[in-house]
């Protein structure tokens, strides 16, 4: 976690400008229960598509905090322009994260100027690595729902991002990783663990999100066992500075066939 001077409030640290430019995509969640798209994931770009990965690759260890706030900002603004009805989904860096009250003002700062509600505002806890801080991570997240956001734990169930977070945070979203969603409607071993999970979700109240959904017979599997909220390549890819065609023809008939 870095140390940086609060001034008025603000993380001076995490302002200021980049020496890059970069975008946005969004990709869809969709809920098969009421055939609809109910949130966009933001997610980094160059600016004439690049992958995340060669923009991520310009973020060095001192330009980290600025460029989480520059991507805050970007997804809200590039929303707001799109139209876009739905909530929007954030990621974001525990340790980009030095003091939630003093670190959110850019982000309430750009919601208002756009008039973007900030309860259609989710984020996404991503960590590449083990979460050195848990308590740090927790005081974040219990911020963050006090502020009226909604706030999720992404990859859940592969690398780092396992059960042990879940005896002290209380997300609202788990979000399923990919290596667990691939093959279910196929894999008795895929599929005893993701029924494990939408028990626990169902116990501690926590809704449970599918990544990585690419098939139709995975997406009816994940529907027709407690988890009809899905992302993934099968319902829509991530659209540079877009939002997705009407996808509602296309899920009324998956949630007709579950």
């Amino acid at each position: 976690m870095h140390r940086c001077a609060e001034k008025e409030g603000h993380c001076e640290r995490c302002e200021g400008e980049l020496p890059f430019d970069f975008t946005m995509a969004f990709q869809p969640i969709v809920d098969l229960g009421s055939a609809r798209i109910i949130t966009y994931e933001a997610l980094v770009r160059g600016p004439a598509g690049e992958s995340a990965g060669s923009i991520l690759a310009k973020v060095t260890p001192r330009l980290l905090y600025r460029f989480d706030q520059a991507c805050r900002i970007r997804a809200i603004e590039l929303a707001s322009r799109l139209g876009m009805r739905e909530s929007l989904s954030i990621n974001f860096l525990p340790n980009a994260v030095y003091e939630p009250q003093a670190c959110i003002q850019a982000t309430l700062a750009i919601s208002q100027k756009v008039g973007w509600p900030t309860e259609r505002l989710v984020f996404e806890v991503t960590e590449s690595e083990k979460v050195q801080d848990q308590e740090h991570l927790r005081n974040i997240i219990e911020a963050y729902r006090s502020m009226g956001f909604t706030t999720a734990l992404d990859d859940f169930g592969n690398g780092f991002a396992n059960l042990d977070l879940l005896t002290i945070l209380h997300p609202d979203r788990l979000k399923i990783d990919r290596a667990l969603v691939m093959g279910c409607d196929d894999d008795v071993r895929r599929q005893a663990i993701l029924r494990a999970l939408v028990s626990l979700a169902g116990e501690l109240g926590i809704d449970l999100i599918a990544e990585g959904v690419e098939t139709r017979d995975e997406a009816l599997w994940l529907g027709r066992h407690g988890i009809p909220k899905q992302q993934g390549f099968f319902h829509a890819r991530p659209a540079l500075e877009s939002l997705a065609p009407d996808l509602e023809p296309g899920l009324a008939a998956l949630r007709q066939a579950l």
